[in-house]
């Protein structure tokens, strides 16, 4: 199954978020050019200028960081504390009737995980130029926060596989147009991963500001479960990103750890600054979901079905003196359909989508056009047609997802998904009692390859499959599970 992921494995090219025929903008050029040519000149000349530019624009802003790094703590610790009570007030609202504050409907929220998959699926890269310096203890908690959003190789917690299973199960796997502004975070993280040696104040100033725990996740995690949405990479990020000691914490000891002794410190925490004011560059996660509209994204879908299958219907049926081939032959006229079909009674908004003879015809293994919509396509044409009636009733959970979320996620934490054992092969036998097959071994040649190689080497050949491209493969987690155990040797 094609996974909607720019993740590439060593053999294939990076799969775009963004329909073949957008033109890509600057910032996905980077994001693709460090996803499928990370090694190459030109993408690190990409990456830099990228870099350069931003934090050229970064250099006028204004942040909210003291102006001692010695009151990190103190200031970390006030963000939490505000954004706590914000969500406290948030919940006490929802009690006494106020509206969902993010998503109007599963729609909203299903094109809210697909519009941020970008970032998503390079959670961390920022600090993977950082792994060639794991026994440099001034990083020891950024390349423990790195092997953490890697899952330790665990593929039941790395972030990117567990965004890549949340795309797929809902039916958002599918290439969607997004504008250069939503490359722009992936971009500028995997910007500063792959030029660590040049941005490293940067790089850490990036991280601090990422791994505050921001209002928006809780609230975003809070309204994704009421919706029957699982909201576990969400709400993991919640728990990670904590200020005692999660990556908050871990991430302003990087500070203090890496501030000179000898040199301009005022200057190193200045470059930390205005990497942190990088977090603001781009089209963030609130803006994502403000800008969305259901009519809209509903008229765009219809747009690329007609390009697709614009004259494959029969000419039997009629739509206000019209054939739907006629209808769908010109663009521009599908606002006109959409109204015509109401007007014939074919459409009833602000109903169940249920008593609507064109929901019929789409949605069930015996409609008409049964496999013609994807699940996140029905959920919008679903959520537009019901209109009023939705905020009425219960959302259908059957739609996209059959478990409630609540349910879900209870799970995940009741039961924590059991880390996989790191394998070794012997004699032709993993350690875990499984004989080499078609489905390990990838693992297995690697484990081949490296027995080969002396200890620095080694390292070096994990670190190259812990790259953003390749981590959430399977010889990229068995790499990182590799690599998390070398950690642990003195």
């Amino acid at each position: 199954m094609t996974t909607f992921t720019a993740i590439a494995s060593e053999s294939s090219a990076a799969t775009s978020f963004t329909d073949a025929q957008t033109p890509p903008g600057q910032a996905r050029q980077v994001y693709e050019a460090l996803l499928q040519r990370p090694d190459a000149a030109a993408s690190r000349d990409l990456a830099n200028a990228l870099l350069e530019q931003q934090l050229a624009i970064a250099a006028d802003q204004q942040d909210d960081l003291p102006e001692q790094p010695q009151a990190l703590a103190e200031w970390i610790n006030a963000g939490v504390a505000r954004n706590v009570e914000a969500y406290q007030a948030y919940l006490e609202g929802r009690k006494t009737g106020a509206p969902r504050r993010y998503f109007s409907g599963r729609a909203q929220a299903l094109h809210f995980i697909r519009s941020v998959a970008p970032t998503k699926c390079v959670d961390g890269a920022w600090l993977y130029g950082l792994l060639p310096h794991y026994r440099d203890v001034r990083f020891h908690g950024l390349i423990r926060t790195y092997l953490e959003e890697l899952g330790d190789g665990d593929p039941a917690l790395n972030h990117v596989v567990l965004y890549q299973k949340l795309l797929a199960r809902y039916g958002c796997d599918d290439p969607l147009a997004l504008s250069d502004e939503h490359y722009l975070q992936g971009a500028l993280q995997l910007s500063l991963g792959y030029t660590a040696e040049q941005h490293l104040p940067e790089l850490i100033g990036y991280n601090l500001g990422y791994e505050q725990l921001p209002l928006h996740l809780m609230i975003s995690a809070f309204e994704l479960n009421e919706l029957g949405i699982d909201p576990y990479y969400f709400q993991l990020h919640v728990t990670i990103d904590n200020a005692s000691t999660g990556h908050a914490h871990k991430a302003m000891q990087a500070v203090l750890q890496n501030l000179p002794v000898v040199g301009d410190a005022e200057a190193f925490y200045r470059r930390v600054r205005r990497g942190y004011r990088l977090n603001d560059q781009g089209i963030g996660s609130t803006e994502v979901i403000k800008r969305f509209d259901l009519h809209s994204e509903l008229l765009g879908i219809l747009e690329r079905k007609r390009q697709a299958a614009g004259q494959v219907h029969s000419d039997y049926c009629r739509i206000e003196g019209r054939t739907v081939n006629e209808w769908l032959s010109v663009p521009g006229q599908l606002d006109d359909f959409l109204q015509a079909l109401e007007k014939r009674g074919w459409i009833q908004r602000h109903r169940d989508p249920q008593h609507s003879r064109f929901w019929q015809l789409v949605q069930g293994e015996q409609a008409a056009m049964f496999g013609v919509f994807s699940p996140y396509e029905l959920q919008v044409l679903h959520d537009w047609i019901a209109g009023g009636w939705q905020a009425h009733s219960q959302p259908d959970l059957q739609l996209v997802g059959r478990s409630p979320a609540r349910a879900i996620f209870r799970s995940h934490f009741r039961q924590p998904p059991a880390a996989t054992p790191i394998s070794v092969v012997v004699n032709g036998m993993s350690d875990t009692g499984v004989p080499p097959n078609d489905f390990n071994d990838e693992c297995q040649a690697l484990q081949s390859e490296l027995d080969r190689l002396p200890v620095d080497l080694r390292a070096q050949r994990l670190i190259d499959l812990m790259a953003p491209a390749h981590h959430a493969t399977p010889a990229g987690l068995y790499a990182t599970r590799q690599f998390s155990a070398l950690l642990q040797q003195p």
